[in-house]
């Protein structure tokens, strides 16, 4: 019998949230900019388009992601061969995408990290924030440029979200 541990973090965002040890992606050599290297996806809402890459190591580390496709058809992404080899990726389809949000109070404001997405490789649970070869990306491209939020689809990935509902 299989047993799945959680643990409990307190938030300073969402309050109290269970986070079950298989959701959660440890990102070897942290992200840019953040302390701690332990994180889990926390959904608001089942289905929804936004995630939070939320900080296990501290609490008050939430940071809004999105893949990108759901606003960019035609993003995309080359991992540099480095990355891909700490993460372990043998094929594209192990890699799961997710791109930086950074919100405003209007939404024609909010722009998103096309050129550091965050690749996660689901099975092995390992993160990496990598600069994407492939393009001329923006750090701060508009969000809501080409699709609007009532367009976007709902976001399907094959890693583990840690809590919905927060």
């Amino acid at each position: 019998m299989e047993v799945n541990n959680t643990m409990q973090i307190q938030s300073t965002r969402f309050g109290k949230i269970d986070i079950a040890d298989d959701a959660v992606i440890e990102f070897t050599d942290g992200i840019i900019g953040l302390p701690g290297t332990r994180y889990a996806l926390v959904a608001q809402q089942e289905g929804s388009s936004f995630y939070w890459l939320h900080s296990i190591d501290d609490p008050s580390v939430a940071l809004p992601v999105t893949q990108p496709w759901l606003f960019f058809p035609s993003y995309d992404v080359a991992v540099p061969d480095d990355d891909s080899a700490k993460l372990g990726l043998d094929t594209p389809e192990q890699a799961d995408v997710f791109c930086v949000v950074r919100a405003a109070q209007e939404l024609e404001d909010f722009t998103v990290n096309l050129r550091g997405p965050i690749v996660v490789h689901a099975a092995r649970r390992l993160g990496r924030q990598v600069i994407n070869e492939a393009g001329d990306y923006d750090v701060r491209q508009p969000l809501f440029a080409h699709v609007e939020l009532s367009q976007a689809a709902p976001a399907n990935s094959s890693t583990p979200i840690a809590a919905t509902g927060v």
